[in-house]
């Protein structure tokens, strides 16, 4: 059942020591999230105020089209205002180890997120999902599973809809993406069904290290919901010692609740000892998809969803723009956008995906990741290499001309250099290890550019 504003409120009180009489809420970044977080304050009566960094954030005209009267600071973060700020919400995309923050924490001043206003004010079933990789094929993937049976379900989070704005939805059960900056400063969160697909180098220029990355993953984890855990990953695998949780595990690399098997000379999908569905079934390109779709569907299970709806879902997944994307194929030459593939994890596992030998294409902004991480799976899986973007030397580097290597300034010129490369038979991946913001709007602008540059060669 729905809560109404009475039980919000008393729910936000006793959990987050949060009333409109006494609380005052300083919204810290004014972008999707900061936005969704100032509708909802508002419509329950809470005093706020937001403040941005940025002299002009851009979403800020539209915002005063619906809030015309919001206190708004921009062009640095107001020192006035965090001083008589109770509660400060914080944006992901925003550091916890700014000034400001850091001292009105020391001051007493309580940080909380939208995921834990979200959770505040649910009584609905949540599937919390996070990972360094796959988290929106996964999240999407579950998203459709429960849609194929009829049910009302919200998807967002880190993904499309923030968390709070699933709240006009009146969804029977909510899929959410969460990312390690949403969780670091979540505490009420208590998933029905949680999972860490897996840990890879990322985020590092926000993260201190590898250790506490981790530790801000482990958070889902809070509550007493099902654990869903990759058993082929050693450091998820460890956050199994958590007491007393029940739990469900996947691999593709050996035997779990979740698991590949041969029979009958093909590969099946298993739960225990029961084939779900031929892996030749499963439309989407590369080995760590079958772990994303192992993973859904041990969510699914987790929450009763029928095994052979779930597979007819799967059956039916185009995958997502940008993740493992098939672009075309050119006179035998198969070029695939990978664009989301913002860290070292995320290109490790398309490159493991492929049997032979790939054109690749990386570079950009590699966030602190340690590029040596990368250079064995490129020699192994790579036949040339395509560098963009301002760490393309950092990757370089590490190969010490073990592959042969091309830089671009562009993708036009990238998959030009392709094109004259690439032979029959061959596959262009576009997996760049690395962020996009050094040349790009986002990945997806960058995953775009390539896209158009490839089509460009059929005209």
């Amino acid at each position: 059942m729905k809560m109404d504003s009475v039980a919000i409120l008393n729910s936000l009180n006793m959990k987050l020591a949060l009333d409109p009489k006494n609380a005052k809420v300083l919204v810290v970044g004014l972008g999707f999230t900061g936005i969704s977080v100032a509708h909802y304050l508002q419509k329950l009566g809470f005093k706020f105020a937001i403040t941005d960094s940025r002299v002009k954030p851009p979403l800020l005209d539209d915002f005063f089209k619906t809030m015309p009267d919001a206190p708004v600071f921009t062009g640095g973060f107001d020192e006035a205002a965090f001083k008589v700020a109770t509660h400060l919400v914080v944006s992901p995309g925003v550091a916890l180890t700014e000034k400001s923050i850091v001292k009105a924490i020391a001051n007493g001043v309580k940080v909380i997120s939208d995921i834990d206003l979200f959770a505040c004010s649910v009584n609905e079933p949540v599937i919390a999902i996070t990972g360094s990789n796959g988290k929106s094929t996964v999240t999407t993937m579950l998203g459709e599973m429960v849609a194929s049976i009829g049910k009302k379900v919200g998807v967002g989070g880190n993904l499309g809809t923030p968390a709070l704005d699933l709240l006009d939805q009146d969804a029977e059960l909510y899929v959410l993406e969460l990312s390690s900056f949403q969780l670091e400063r979540t505490s009420v969160l208590n998933a029905t069904a949680a999972t860490v697909l897996n840990i890879s180098a990322d985020h590092l220029d926000r993260h201190v290290d590898m250790a506490e990355y981790g530790q801000s993953k482990k958070l889902v984890f809070n509550g007493n919901g099902v654990m869903v855990i990759n058993a082929d990953d050693p450091v998820v695998e460890a956050m199994h010692e958590i007491g007393g949780r029940p739990t469900v595990t996947f691999s593709i690399k050996k035997k779990a609740d979740f698991y590949l098997s041969y029979k009958e000379d093909a590969e099946y999908m298993m739960h225990l000892n029961q084939c779900l569905m031929p892996l030749s079934d499963l439309p989407l390109e590369g080995r760590h998809n079958v772990a994303n779709a192992l993973a859904a569907l041990a969510l699914g299970k987790v929450i009763g969803l029928d095994e052979h709806k779930m597979c007819e879902a799967l059956r039916k997944f185009k995958g997502l723009d940008h993740r493992m994307q098939r672009v075309a194929e050119i006179d035998g030459v198969t070029w695939v956008n990978d664009s989301k593939a913002t860290n070292i994890g995320a290109c490790i596992a398309a490159l493991q995906g492929y049997d032979r030998k790939v054109i690749l294409i990386a570079g950009g902004d590699a966030k602190g990741a340690d590029m040596n991480e990368l250079a064995p799976i490129i020699k192994e899986k790579a036949k040339h290499v395509i560098l963009i973007g301002k760490d393309a030397f950092l990757i370089k580097q590490s190969l010490d001309n073990s592959v042969p290597v091309n830089n671009a300034e562009n993708m036009a010129q990238v998959v030009k250099i392709c094109a004259k490369i690439a032979e029959h038979g061959d596959c262009v991946l576009l997996s760049p290890a690395c962020a996009s913001l050094d040349q790009y709007k986002n990945y997806q602008d960058r995953g775009n550019q390539f896209s158009k540059a490839v089509l460009n060669l059929i005209k």
